[in-house]
């Protein structure tokens, strides 16, 4: 478990995966279901400005860490978050209590990224990420294997599913040694 966990009345919660795997849509739902606040880091980043410029090849802001990490430093103490994020390394390990990877079909996130409007480098780089099942190793490496979970999130059903099991898993939050 997650250090200092027991200061918080509430967990926190990552939950990351390649753009297109369902985040966004999982993290609404699920704190719709909890009353846990939902911090999209993407819109963070662009209403607080905590980038440092434009990445014309990438179509996405450059992502200060520094600065994403002092603007959440008190929300997180407290507890009661879901974070939801492409991204998982830069994040202290302290801050989570469960780390949900959504993973994705190769060709339903190609579907989805493509009417997202991502072609080129941006495309083919995210579908990469999945096929190398990147951020699920990151997560590995930036967290303690017990409280990672990877989960797949193909359709409404699996959504449906996953938000279930971690609504469960914050019911029964913190564990019993």
């Amino acid at each position: 478990m997650a250090p200092d966990n027991n200061k918080r009345k509430r967990p926190n919660i990552l939950v990351t995966g390649t753009p297109g795997t369902g985040k966004t849509t999982t993290s609404s739902a699920l704190a719709e279901a909890t009353q846990l606040r939902h911090i999209n880091i993407g819109d963070l980043v662009r209403e607080k400005n905590l980038h440092d410029g434009w990445d014309d090849d990438l179509q996405c802001h450059i992502i200060n860490e520094d600065l994403v990490c002092d603007e959440l430093e008190d929300v997180m103490d407290e507890g009661g978050n879901i974070v939801d994020y492409h991204g998982c390394d830069f994040f202290p390990e302290r801050w989570f209590d469960l780390v949900v990877v959504l993973q994705t079909d190769n060709s339903v996130l190609y579907d989805r990224l493509s009417k997202r409007g991502y072609e080129g480098a941006k495309l083919s780089n995210n579908i990469e990420c999945e096929i190398f099942q990147v951020l699920l190793e990151e997560a590995k490496e930036s967290y303690a294997e017990d409280i990672i979970i990877a989960v797949k999130s193909d359709n409404v059903e699996d959504i449906t599913r996953n938000v279930a099991t971690i609504t469960d898993w914050i019911r029964g939050w913190p564990p019993t040694s």
